[in-house]
């Protein structure tokens, strides 16, 4: 299927669909289907799951329409099911003030479980107008999507995660740590 069909957002809204997203395992699982349709068999191989569990959080993700099936094909008298995002990218509801990020957690997640030589982890402390700010984080946004236009579904999966914010004072940041 060719992601020139899928619509470029799915806004999660819903409490059923902020549930299926804030599970890692299904986090994982989107991202297998980020670039190619693929089957209960194949997103278990990808993900290390046994075919039963893929297929619980698939149909979990399915019924928040989250994903979708694509494809369907006759395999030796099976219906074989083909499943792909529901759009190109997922918008997460803003976790207000001291709430979860549930996308950052998952991205710690995933960095603490990749490979030590295969990361490229950095952080930068910037004094910046907001005019410079906002330019920034422009470039960042600019940045990803020059590279996800290049991306090549053949290719391994490459993860990239960045944030760009103002921390909260100190003793803010100290009150929501307790």
């Amino acid at each position: 299927m060719p992601t020139d069909d899928l619509p470029e957002t799915f806004h999660v809204t819903t409490d059923e669909q902020l549930r299926a997203v804030s599970n890692l395992t299904r986090h994982r699982i989107m991202a297998v289907l980020r670039f190619e349709p693929a089957t209960i068999t194949q997103i278990a191989e990808r993900v290390g799951l046994a075919k039963g569990s893929s297929s619980y959080h698939v149909r979990l993700l399915e019924r928040a329409g989250l994903v979708k099936v694509v494809r369907t094909r006759k395999v030796r008298g099976v219906t074989e099911r083909y499943y792909a995002m529901a759009a190109r990218s997922i918008v997460l509801p803003d976790p207000g003030e001291g709430g979860p990020d549930v996308l950052m957690r998952h991205a710690v997640a995933d960095l603490e479980a990749s490979p030590v030589d295969e990361r490229h982890v950095g952080m930068a402390h910037l004094r910046l107008t907001d005019e410079q700010f906002a330019q920034l984080g422009a470039r960042l946004q600019a940045l990803a999507e020059e590279y996800r236009q290049l991306s090549d579904p053949s290719l391994p999966d490459v993860s990239l995660v960045f944030a760009l914010f103002h921390p909260a004072p100190r003793e803010q940041a100290e009150r929501s740590a307790k």
